[in-house]
């Protein structure tokens, strides 16, 4: 069983959901959060997973930051990285030395509305339909390998509450589904 660390700064669902669904494959042994007033970390304490938090502000840079960070999770013996809700580009220093198994999942059918706040980006284009995306992490942001994908309907009467709750059910599915399927595939391969 391959060891995940799983990397938040907000309120951790996604998290939940990846310990909650974990299918033999991976085990979250670590949350990492880049605040300590992260409500990931309440959910880590309550499901008895250890927990780290390290402030980027401690730091001179952000390869100093990631520095920090990677030695963490090199302490952990860290198989995997999930970044759920990291709202950090991940740089070299980290990106690296876990390149091909650092994972994220995005409130969108990229490549379209990458970055910030993407379920506004859909509804101010008025589409039919969004979605989630899970990808590999590469330098830019929202630029890795897909892996998955699954549509989400944009109905006339969402609003950017219902549409994140609509968005928010799929990736709690489909990212541990995915994170499974793809570190099975990697033992396969013995990477």
């Amino acid at each position: 069983m391959k060891k995940l660390a799983v990397l938040a700064s907000g309120s951790g669902s996604n998290f939940e959901a990846i310990v909650n669904q974990s299918t033999g494959a991976y085990e979250v042994v670590l949350l990492m959060t880049d605040r300590d007033d992260a409500y990931a970390l309440q959910r880590a304490e309550r499901l008895g997973i250890p927990t780290q938090s390290i402030s980027p502000k401690s730091f001179e840079d952000k390869a100093s930051y990631e520095q920090a960070v990677l030695d963490v999770i090199r302490n952990h013996s860290i198989d995997w990285i999930a970044l759920a809700g990291y709202m950090r580009i991940v740089g070299p220093t980290l990106l690296k030395p876990y390149e091909g198994r650092i994972v994220n999942v995005h409130p969108s059918l990229l490549p379209k509305y990458p970055g910030k706040d993407a379920i506004a980006q859909a509804l101010e284009a008025e589409v039919a339909e969004t979605g989630v995306t899970v990808h590999y992490i590469d330098e830019g942001v929202d630029t890795g390998p897909i892996i998955s994908q699954q549509a989400v309907k944009v109905g006339e009467r969402d609003t950017y509450e219902t549409l994140q709750q609509k968005i928010r059910q799929v990736e709690h599915e489909l990212y541990p589904k995915t994170l499974t399927k793809i570190i099975r595939e990697d033992e396969l391969v013995g990477k």
